[in-house]
C-alpha cells in the first residue's frame, strides 16, 4: 500500500518493477484547435507515485497539456520512495524534468540538495492569483517557490455509513467527546464503532496530529512539526492520553487493537463499505470516497459520508491537509518544457480536468466548484479552500519531518504509535520514544 494513496501496488507500476523499468506510459500530442503548440516535437517525463486510477486520471491532465501545447508526456511511477528513486535518477543521468513530490519534507530535501529549479515568475504569478498564501509557503524553501500544490488532500474527514449512524439512532457529533459517545451507541447496536487501520502506521500519525493540533493549537503544531517543540512536552503527552482512551476502548475499534495492527488502510474502508460492515465509522482523508465508491460501489454522499474531524476539548476543529506539489528537476532533459507543464498545472484549466475525473481535490481557490462530480466532494473542497484563506489549514506534520522519523514504514513515529495501539498505557514513555526518534532524525538530517 502505497502511503496515503488510495492505489494498491497493480497494473503499470508492478510491470515496471518485475522488468526493472520505471516508464509506466505517456501521451502523444492529441490534434484539436487551441494552444500555440510552441512545444510541438518535445517530451516532458514527470515522475509520481501515482498508479492504477490516479495515474489514469493524471494522465488526462497530461494530455490536456499535450493538446494545448504539443508536447508529448511520459509518466513514471515510483512507488513510495520518490527521494530514492529521483537521486538514483539523477546519478544515472536519466532524471525526470518534473517531480510531482508527496511530501514537504522531500521537497525541502531537494531543494536543499541543488535539485530544483526555481519557478518561473509566469508560474509564481499563477500561484499568488490562484492559491492560498499557506500552499506558497508549503512550496517554498529558505523564501524561494520551488513546488506547485496540484493535488491535495483534506485529513480531517470521518466518514461514515448513514445505515449504521440511523440503525444506531444517533447523529454526526459535533465535538470528540460526542464521537466516543456516538461511538459506544453505535457498538451496542451490533457494530464495532471505527475501523482502524493500523497496518500502515501513517494513518496513526493522522489521528494524533487532528488530535494535537484541534487540542494543543495551531502554533504548538507548528513547534512540534518543525521539532522547536519536544515530544517530551505536555501537550504531546496529553494528545497521546486522548488518542489511548481510543486505542484501548475494544468496544470503539473492530476487532479489538490487534485485528487493527492487521488491518490495512483499503481493508478499514472494508469495515465501513464492504459487503460484510463491521464498523460503522472510519477516520481517515477524502480519498476514502474513492475506495468507497470505486471498489465497493457505494453512492457518494447516500451510501457513504462524513462528518469533519470534531473539535477537541473546546479547541478549533482541525484541518489538517497533505499534497502533492510539482517540482522541476534541474538536471532533467527538459527542464524549460516541464516548468511550462509546471505553469500549466498552476490554473484552474488544469485542476478541472481532474476533478471532472473525480478522486481529487484541488487547493486551486480559482477552480469552480461545479467542476466536482458530487456535492461531497464539492463540500470538502470548499472546506479545504477556505481553511486556507483562514490560514487554518496545516499541513501533515509527519509529511514535514525527515523521512526516517514520519516516513518510514517499521521505523519512527509510524512504528511508535503502532507499538502505542497495541499498549496505549504509557503516553508518557511513548512521548519519550518520540522524542528519541525525532531528535535522531532531525541530527541526522543535518
Amino acid at each position: 500500500m502505497m502511503r496515503r494513496r488510495t492505489t494498491l501496488l497493480t497494473g503499470c507500476i508492478a510491470l515496471a518493477l518485475a522488468l526493472g523499468t520505471t516508464a509506466c506510459g505517456g501521451s502523444d500530442p492529441v490534434p484539436a484547435s487551441g494552444g500555440d503548440k510552441s512545444l510541438s516535437g518535445q517530451t516532458v517525463t514527470v515522475a509520481g507515485v501515482w498508479s492504477g486510477s490516479e495515474q489514469k486520471n493524471f494522465q488526462k491532465v497530461l494530455d490536456a497539456f499535450s493538446e494545448k501545447t504539443g508536447a508529448k508526456t511520459q509518466f513514471m511511477s515510483t512507488g513510495d520512495n520518490v527521494s530514492t528513486v529521483v537521486g538514483s535518477k539523477i546519478e544515472g543521468g536519466n532524471a525526470p524534468d518534473v517531480v510531482m513530490v508527496p511530501q514537504l519534507g522531500v521537497l525541502q530535501q531537494f531543494a536543499r540538495k541543488g535539485w530544483l529549479e526555481p519557478l518561473s515568475d509566469t508560474a509564481q504569478k499563477s500561484v499568488d492569483a490562484n492559491f492560498a498564501p499557506v500552499w506558497k509557503q508549503y512550496g517554498s524553501v529558505d523564501n524561494t517557490l520551488y513546488g506547485l500544490y496540484f493535488k491535495a488532500a483534506h485529513k480531517s474527514t470521518v466518514w461514515y455509513s448513514p445505515e449504521a449512524l440511523d440503525q444506531a439512532g444517533v447523529k454526526p457529533p459535533k465535538t470528540y467527546d460526542e464521537m466516543l459517545d456516538a461511538g459506544r451507541t453505535i457498538s451496542d447496536s451490533g457494530l464495532a464503532a471505527f475501523a482502524v487501520a493500523g497496518q500502515d502506521g501513517w494513518t496513526l500519525t493522522d489521528w494524533f496530529e487532528n488530535i494535537y493540533l484541534s487540542q494543543a493549537g495551531a502554533e504548538k503544531y507548528d513547534a512540534l512539526a518543525a521539532h522547536k517543540l519536544k515530544w517530551t512536552d505536555d501537550s504531546v503527552v496529553k494528545a497521546l492520553t486522548t488518542l489511548g482512551k481510543l486505542f484501548k476502548d475494544k468496544q470503539l475499534i473492530a476487532g479489538g487493537q490487534k485485528e487493527a495492527l492487521n488491518t490495512d488502510f483499503p481493508g478499514s474502508v472494508e469495515k465501513v463499505f464492504g459487503p460484510k460492515p463491521e464498523a460503522g465509522m472510519v477516520y481517515e482523508g477524502d480519498f476514502v470516497a474513492g475506495v468507497a465508491h470505486d471498489q465497493f460501489g457505494k453512492k457518494i454522499g447516500e451510501d457513504a459520508n462524513f462528518f469533519p474531524f470534531p473539535p477537541v476539548d473546546g479547541g478549533n476543529a482541525p484541518v489538517v491537509s497533505g499534497g502533492d506539489a510539482a517540482v522541476v528537476l534541474k538536471d532533467g532533459k527538459n527542464p524549460k518544457a516541464g516548468m511550462k507543464l509546471v505553469e500549466f498545472l498552476a490554473t484552474p484549466e488544469a485542476a478541472a480536468v481532474w476533478a471532472k475525473a473525480g478522486g481529487f481535490l484541488s487547493p486551486n481557490k480559482n477552480l469552480d466548484l461545479a467542476s466536482y462530480g458530487d456535492d461531497v466532494t464539492r463540500a470538502t473542497a470548499k472546506s479545504l479552500v477556505e481553511a486556507g484563506d483562514a490560514d487554518a489549514v496545516r499541513f501533515d506534520m509527519s509529511d514535514q519531518a525527515p523521512a526516517a522519523f514520519g516516513g518510514t514504514s517499521g521505523a519512527g513515529e509510524w512504528k511508535i504509535l503502532q507499538d502505542f495501539l497495541r499498549d496505549p498505557s504509557d503516553p508518557k514513555g511513548t512521548a519519550a520514544k518520540l522524542e528519541a526518534a525525532a531528535a535522531k532524525a532531525y541530527k541526522d538530517q543535518g
